[in-house]
């Protein structure tokens, strides 16, 4: 079943709920729910699965870009104090560290600038499967209504008059109006 088919069970079950005495509460059998909405979840489109992992490898890439970043700059850092211990080639070392750190921070924006690029392109994908899904639900709820407005006629047409009696009051009572009937025809 599809994830339209699904929610339409769903929408029935609780249309079909018994109500609570005197309150607008329904009793709805938990079980059947909870197996709806696993079902609902297994049918979940696959890029709303890959989404998840798009947005948590997002997330590792951020926070090793973070961790590599750091650990660039703290070695520059240990390497700039080392070089700095001697007097000889302290400039040295100073111009050794910023490029060190300039690298680092190059690297890291890099490596960020990457992994949001990426990202952005997964949500991108995500963005329009998730369109794609609202407008077939859309398209289903307006199927739906159109085939309610078909049951309501189709009642209406069947409640009709209910027995001879009431066809009768539906008909000219007397000769009178059948004659202007047929002199307005």
């Amino acid at each position: 079943m599809d994830l339209a088919t699904r929610l339409e069970q769903l929408e029935e079950l609780i249309r079909e709920a018994k109500s609570m005495p005197l309150s607008s509460s329904v009793l709805i059998n938990r079980e059947e729910v909870l197996e709806l909405i696993a079902e609902l979840k297994e049918a979940m489109p696959e890029e709303l699965k890959q989404a998840r992992w798009i947005v948590k490898d997002r997330e590792e890439l951020l926070s090793k870009a973070r961790d590599e970043g750091e650990r660039i700059v703290e070695q520059a850092n240990e390497e700039q104090l080392r070089m700095a211990r001697k007097e000889e080639i302290v400039a040295r070392a100073a111009a050794e560290a910023d490029r060190v750190v300039s690298e680092g921070e190059e690297r890291a924006r890099v490596m960020r600038s990457e992994a949001e690029d990426y990202v952005d392109a997964k949500l991108a994908q995500f963005e329009i499967s998730i369109r794609k899904i609202v407008e077939a639900s859309q398209g289903s709820t307006k199927a739906l209504n159109r085939t309610l407005d078909q049951v309501e006629v189709g009642r209406e047409r069947l409640r009709g008059p209910a027995n001879a009696a009431e066809a009768e009051f539906a008909r000219p009572s007397s000769e009178s109006e059948l004659f202007d009937e047929e002199e307005e025809r």
